[in-house]
Parts: structure tokens; sequence; C-alpha cells
């Protein structure tokens, strides 16, 4: 197996949990990942204004006032974003470092996916990057800011796939969601649901799954895959594209180990789950008891 495991930290406006620098260079498989990404670094992110977009996703590109200006401007995500960004875009076994002005502090990031060769390169970022790399933030986020090992299936912006097993597949045996929208402009960022999610069942992977109100904006909830998204090759575990809103975005596409389903009634009052008295994720009896 190739690549690296992702760990991955907070969402949802979440504090950082102090996960190190080591942690997120751990060696597995390049489309095996860790989630966690603070949905509140993306929401107030900019990446259309850290330069980066024009400037290249590389040593020149880090070292221009308008990237160090944003850091400085953004020091409580942009450490733990720009780690997500660089894992996403940067092929594996390359690293992109950053001084910080103020501080002096010296960060250094980790290559892993590869999603976006060009702008890794130091081009500018194409449409096409610009989306890869929104699907992978977005696939990364998590609601609960939990550390949850996560298939990251696709293919790169140059239309690259992501190289898979079988063991993968069969590890990571339920299907989950599709990511898709462009972070870099204002179209947007989406998920959808790869599978029946009912209302018994539960996950800390709320961003994917769930159709509430209160999951993980900026990214938005659209329904099911299959409404909106399509496979080049129907006999891949992934779908290549998705259509919303009149525009067309290559999406990534993720599977979950069967752990990280939770469903009223299998014996354990999960933090996902609330006291009640009728059989569903929200109200379960079974698990939770009765309120009061």
């Amino acid at each position: 197996m190739t690549g690296a495991l992702l760990a991955l930290v907070g969402c949802g406006g979440a504090a950082l949990d102090g996960a190190s620098d080591a942690a997120w260079a751990t060696v597995d498989q390049a489309q095996t990942v860790d989630n966690g990404l603070s949905t509140n670094g993306l929401s107030t992110n900019g990446l259309s204004t850290n330069g980066l977009s024009t400037n290249g996703l590389s040593t020149n590109g880090l070292s221009t006032n308008g990237f160090n200006d944003w850091f400085n401007a953004n020091t409580s995500t942009a450490p733990t974003l720009m780690a997500y960004m660089v894992k996403c875009a940067v092929p594996a076994g390359q690293t992109r470092t950053f001084v910080h002005t103020a501080t002096g502090t010296t960060y250094t990031w980790q290559g892993n996916l590869g999603l976006a060769p060009g702008w890794a390169a130091g081009q500018p970022a194409t449409v096409a990057e610009q989306q890869s790399v929104s699907a992978c933030l977005a696939a990364h986020a998590n609601k609960f800011g939990l550390h949850i090992s996560l298939s990251v299936l696709g293919r790169t912006a140059t239309g690259t796939p992501l190289a898979y097993s079988t063991q993968e597949l069969a590890t990571f045996s339920e299907r989950e969601a599709c990511f898709f929208g462009n972070l870099f402009t204002t179209d947007g960022l989406f998920a959808a649901r790869d599978r029946d999610f009912s209302s018994a069942e539960s996950t800390t992977r709320a961003c994917g799954l769930t159709l509430k109100g209160d999951t993980c904006a900026p990214i938005t909830n659209v329904g099911s895959c299959a409404q909106f998204c399509t496979k080049t090759d129907p006999s891949q575990p992934y779908f290549t594209q998705c259509t919303y809103n009149g525009k067309t975005y290559p999406a990534l596409t993720t599977r979950v180990q069967p752990q990280e389903l939770y469903r009223c009634g299998d014996g354990t009052c999960q933090f996902t789950e609330h006291c009640g008295t009728g059989l569903t994720a929200d109200s379960c009896k079974a698990d939770c008891g009765t309120c009061g």
C-alpha cells in the first residue's frame, strides 16, 4: 500500500485538538485518510484571497506578501487548513514549508493525494484543480472533531485514478458519500449520500450522510449521489462527476468502516443518539432510555 494516513483535527467550530505534525505524516496508503477538518476554517478561509490560487502551491507561492498576510490574519485556522490543502493537492513524498514572519515558527506540510499536480508545481490553479481540492477538503470535514479513518476514491484533476485495493474496499465496506464544489469561488461546497440512511441511524461522519439543518456549513448536503452524480466506468466504486445548479464538478467518493455507523437498538447509547420514546437516533428509548 502506498501514500499517507492523514490525522486531522476539529470541525464545526470546535477547537483544534492539538494533533501533532508527526501524526499528519503517518505512513499508510494514499487513498485512506483520517478526517476532521474544521468547517469553521473553511468558511473563514478565503482561498481566493490568499494568493495561492494564482501564485501556485509552491515555495514561491508561500513566500508572497499576500499569503503571509492571509496566514497572519487566520492564525487559528490557517496552519491546519494548509496541512489539508497540501495533503490534498501535492503528491506523496513532497513537502511544503512556510516560515511565519510574526512568530518565526516553521511549518512543514506533507503531500499525499496529488490531486492538483500543476498547482502543486507552482502554476496557477486550473478550475479543475480548484474543484478537486475543494472536494477533498469537504470530504475531510468532521462535524464532531473526531479522527475517523475513511477511504477516498476518485481521480485527480488531470483524470488519473487514485489507487485502491480490494483489501481497502473490504475494510471500508460501507459506502458513504460524494463531495464536490468549488471553495475558491462562490459556487459552494456540496455533499450527497452514497447509501440509504434511515432515521434510526447516526454517524460521526454527519457532513456526508445527514440532511439536518445543523450539519456542516459551508458544506450543503443536497441528497443522494445518484441524483446528481455519474460514473465514467460503472464498474468502479466511485463517482467521477456531479452536476448541481447547472455546473459540473469532479467528485470524490468516500467509504467508511462498519463501526462508524450507529443504529438505534444496537444496545449502546452513542453520543450521536438521544433519549426519548421512539426508535430514531433523536429519540432512542432502546439505547438511551426515556428523558427526564
